[in-house]
């Protein structure tokens, strides 16, 4: 499979690195790329993650906007500007930056989040809430799109 899926919790060891799951790891060899894009989440507080085909995305989100649009750089900005390459070791293990882990409030331990052809890292206590929220959200949209339309005049 190429894409990211489930969700993986891990605690960082005495150096601060923590590993990759290897599913995920799986994922990024088949990608083609030898490392991990990291950038802080734009509005959550997560970190996206993911290889060559996350950086497509971002490249195809970005030519979207004419050349030095006022858009386009802050994108670029948001982006390339706070996105930092990771390397893994030989056992699948990354150390994610002071910058990064701040971002999420990750300290001691690390959720992994898959999302097709990214992954997001949260603190867990973080994820959980947020998994919380977005199964509510689901739950509520699919009981309104089941009631459907309501006739002209009824009571909702």
């Amino acid at each position: 499979m190429d894409r990211f899926v489930s969700n993986y919790t891990l605690r960082l060891d005495a150096k601060g690195r923590v590993s990759i799951p290897a599913p995920f790891r799986g994922v990024l060899v088949r990608d083609g790329f030898e490392g991990l894009y990291c950038y802080p989440t734009l509005d959550q507080p997560a970190i996206d993650a993911g290889g060559n085909a996350l950086m497509a995305d971002i490249e195809s989100l970005i030519s979207r906007y004419p050349p030095y649009s006022d858009e386009r750089e802050e994108f670029l900005v948001a982006l390339y500007g706070t996105s930092q390459t990771l390397k893994l070791d030989g056992e699948g293990r990354v150390t994610l930056t002071d910058d990064l882990k701040a971002h999420a409030d990750i300290t001691d331990a690390a959720t992994f989040v898959g999302l097709g052809h990214k992954f997001q890292i949260w603190e867990p206590q973080r994820f959980r809430a947020h998994l919380a929220q977005a199964t509510a959200t689901l739950r509520a949209a699919r009981r309104s799109r089941e009631a459907g339309p309501h006739p002209p005049g009824a009571r909702e």
